[in-house]
């Protein structure tokens, strides 16, 4: 009966796991190096489709380090603050594909506003507007402008707020201000995105 049982047992776990495996194998297949066809690329440089193919798509995105979706929060973040709008409606794709929901899109938009450079964040809305188009995300399924914030972590709030006014306020009292008021008494204590996401 033991021998019954331990059987039973490994062939659930081992069906999940076939399971997990081929759901990313399908997630996987979505993703490539590039907006570009692997055609397209290797007909400029066949060395750059080999490398995309191999590197990126077959070992980077398939690493169990980070999952696909959370890849796909650091690509996003990083294609907007290089304002590579070109390869972000790609990755952005692969995102919302990979389990980044719309609202998650919008906020890592926003906070990278703050990041990045608000050029750098249009950009990233002109993108993602049509692909929300495209997929009938409307702005009922977005954050709203001003939610319910967090609750505010009095003493590390009082321990950066010291530190800011100690090493900035005597050169730039604007900028002690506007860290605290919309920075970090609002942007960061948006719901949407979790702390932990943001501080990648």
């Amino acid at each position: 009966m033991k021998n019954v049982i331990a059987a039973a047992a490994l062939s659930l776990v081992l069906s999940d796991f076939a399971y997990a495996n081929e759901k990313r194998d399908e997630a996987m297949m979505k993703i490539t190096p590039s907006t570009l066809v692997d055609a397209d690329i290797h007909a400029v440089s066949p060395a750059l489709a080999r490398f995309g193919r191999e590197a990126i798509t077959e070992d980077l995105w398939t690493r169990e380090a980070l999952s696909p979706r959370d890849r796909s929060i650091v690509t996003v973040a990083m294609l907007i603050a290089r304002n590579q709008p070109g390869e972000l409606k790609h990755y952005i794709e692969v995102a919302l594909d990979s389990g980044v929901t719309p609202a998650e899109v919008s906020e890592i938009i926003t906070h990278l506003a703050f990041y990045s450079g608000w050029p750098n964040a249009m950009s990233a809305v002109s993108v993602t507007k049509a692909i929300f188009a495209a997929r009938g995300i409307t702005a009922e399924a977005l954050p709203a402008a001003s939610p319910t914030l967090l609750p505010l972590n009095e003493q590390v709030e009082k321990q950066r707020a010291e530190t800011v006014e100690k090493n900035v306020g005597p050169i730039s009292p604007g900028l002690v201000k506007f860290t605290a008021d919309p920075l970090f008494l609002d942007l960061w204590q948006r719901p949407r995105l979790r702390p932990a996401t943001e501080v990648w």
